[in-house]
C-alpha cells in the first residue's frame, strides 16, 4: 500500500530535470548563460565521479574484483531499487509536473508507451556501458585518457548534427585547448594499436551519442531526470543480466574469495549509492545546461580524479610533458566554464 500523500504545498520531493520557465532570477549573474542549478549540477556530477572512481578502483584494484560488469550491474539494480523506494514513498517523481495529491497504486511507473519512446536512449546507454568497458583493453592509461578527451569533439559534431547546434569561436578554442593539452600529456606513450584506438574512438562515439541523446529525449519523453533512469534500468537491466552469465561474470562473481569481506561489501555498497547520484547529476547536468557542458566537466574532473588517485594508489608516472599536458587540459575547461558563466 502506498503511504498517504501529505496535502501539504512543503512536500519534499528532490530536485529533477524541469526547470522553471522564468530563469531570469536564477542566473548566476547578469549575462550568465548558465543557471545556479546549472552550476549545482556541474558541480554534483564532478564530485560524484571523483569520489565513484575511487571506489570502483578499491574494488577493482585494491581487492582485484575480476568482473568490471558485475559490478556496473549491482549498480543498476541498486540504482532502480533505489528509484521504486521513493516514488513508492512520493519523494521523487518521474513525470514532469507529476501531482503527488492524486492517489497512485499502480506498481508501473511508467507506460509501455513512454519505455518505446525511450528505447534509443537505452540502447545508446547499454552499448556506451559495454564498449566502454571493452575500450580499457589494449591501450595503457596516459594513451586512454588521451584518446577518451576527445570526445567534446565527437559530442560536438553529434550535438551538430542531431539538433543543429553551432559553437561560438571562444568555445571551439577552448575545445581546441583541452584536445591539444590530451595529445601533449600521453604524446610519450604513443604505441599503436588498431583494435585498441578503434574500440576507443567507438566508445568516445557512443559516449556523445549518449549524451546527446539525452539532451533529446529527456525534453520530449515527458519524464524527468529519474524517469529516464528509471526507464534505463528497467530496459538495461535484464539484458547485462543475460550479457554477465553468458560471460560466466557471475560464476566468476560468485567464487570471490573477498565476496564477503566486510570491507569489500562496503566498498560496493558506496559504490552501488555514487552510481545512483552519478548518473542522477548526468541526466541533471546534461539537460539543464548541454551535451557538450557534461563532457567538458568529465575532463575538468580528471584533474582532480589523477590527482587524488596518485594521493590515494600511487604509481602514477609523471614527467614535465605530462604535467604540461594537464594543465593545457585543464586550463581549457576553465576557459569553456568561463565563457559558459559569462554567455560568450
Amino acid at each position: 500500500m502506498s503511504p498517504k500523500p501529505s496535502n501539504s504545498s512543503e512536500n519534499s520531493i528532490l530536485p529533477v530535470s524541469d526547470p522553471p520557465n522564468n530563469q531570469d532570477d536564477d542566473k548566476l549573474f547578469r549575462g550568465s548563460a548558465m543557471t545556479k542549478r546549472g552550476a549545482f549540477a556541474a558541480i554534483s556530477y564532478m564530485s560524484c565521479a571523483v569520489l565513484l572512481v575511487m571506489f570502483n578502483k578499491a574494488a577493482l584494484s585494491s581487492y582485484d574484483f575480476p568482473s568490471a560488469n558485475v559490478i556496473t550491474l549491482l549498480q543498476m539494480v541498486c540504482s532502480c531499487f533505489f528509484l521504486y523506494v521513493l516514488r513508492r514513498w512520493r519523494v521523487i517523481s518521474f513525470t514532469a509536473g507529476e501531482s503527488f495529491l492524486i492517489s497512485d497504486n499502480s506498481t508501473i511507473f511508467v507506460s509501455m508507451k513512454t519505455l518505446r519512446h525511450t528505447l534509443p536512449l537505452s540502447g545508446a546507454y547499454l552499448l556506451y556501458m559495454l564498449v566502454t568497458m571493452e575500450s580499457v583493453r589494449g591501450v595503457n592509461v596516459p594513451m586512454y585518457t588521451t584518446l577518451r578527451r576527445t570526445t567534446v569533439v565527437f559530442t560536438m559534431l553529434v550535438e551538430f548534427v542531431l539538433v543543429g547546434q553551432r559553437y561560438t569561436p571562444s568555445v571551439i578554442f577552448s575545445v581546441g585547448l583541452i584536445v591539444f593539452g590530451a595529445f601533449v600529456a600521453g604524446a610519450r606513450d604513443f604505441s599503436f594499436d588498431a583494435y585498441g584506438y578503434a574500440v576507443v574512438f567507438m566508445a568516445n562515439i557512443t559516449t556523445a551519442i549518449y549524451l546527446a541523446t539525452i539532451a533529446r529525449i529527456g525534453k520530449t519523453s515527458g519524464l524527468n531526470s529519474f524517469g529516464l533512469m528509471w526507464c534505463n534500468g528497467v530496459i538495461c537491466g535484464p539484458i547485462l543480466l543475460i550479457w554477465t552469465f553468458i560471460r560466466g561474470d557471475l560464476k566468476t562473481a560468485i567464487d570471490f574469495r573477498y565476496l564477503f569481506s566486510p570491507g569489500f561489501i562496503v566498498i560496493l555498497l558506496f559504490s552501488c549509492i555514487l552510481a545512483f547520484f552519478l548518473n542522477y547529476s548526468i541526466f541533471l547536468n546534461t539537460t539543464l545546461n548541454s551535451a557538450l557542458t557534461q563532457t567538458i566537466c568529465g575532463n575538468l574532473k580528471d584533474l582532480f580524479t589523477i590527482g587524488l588517485g596518485w594521493i590515494i594508489f600511487g604509481g602514477l608516472p609523471f614527467d614535465i610533458w605530462n604535467i604540461i599536458g594537464q594543465f593545457l587540459g585543464f586550463a581549457g575547461s576553465g576557459l569553456y566554464a568561463y565563457y559558459k558563466l559569462i554567455g560568450k
